[in-house]
């Protein structure tokens, strides 16, 4: 199975594949956003050639959602409705923190918003195995 995610940004949207097994997730770079996010990620997931899609949920620390988690849900909810895969959310929180720690200074905001699709997908991977991080 395919396992593609995205971390859902204003400006730019980070994608992350999971490997054959289903074990590593792999940054695979960012797009832009552009004007229409659902046909953005709806090309990602043909592009991918995904079987299901995870999508980075923005939640705050309390566990509520934001303004952006709202916008993120309903994006979800338009997806579903519009994929022939099964969409799916998993807690985007702190993604981006730990992938800037991960990166350090000085490295383009493109790799880190990859990073930090990588680092949802790989919880994602490691919650289907049973595993905690």
């Amino acid at each position: 199975m395919r396992i593609v995610a995205v971390d859902i940004g204003e400006k730019r949207i980070g994608v992350a594949v999971a490997d054959d097994r289903a074990l590593v997730a792999v940054p695979v770079g960012a797009v832009d956003a552009g004007a229409d996010i659902a046909e953005t990620v709806a090309k990602i997931v043909r592009e991918q050639r995904a079987d299901l899609l995870v999508v980075g949920l923005p939640v705050s620390l309390t566990g509520a959602l934001g303004p952006q988690g709202q916008r993120v849900m309903a994006l979800v909810q338009e997806l579903s409705a519009r994929l022939p895969v099964p969409v799916e959310t998993w807690d985007e929180r702190l993604s981006t923190v730990e992938a800037e720690r991960r990166l350090g200074p000085g490295h383009p905001r493109e790799r880190r918003d990859a990073l930090a699709a990588a680092i949802v997908l790989q919880a994602y991977l490691d919650s289907l195995r049973g595993l905690r991080r």
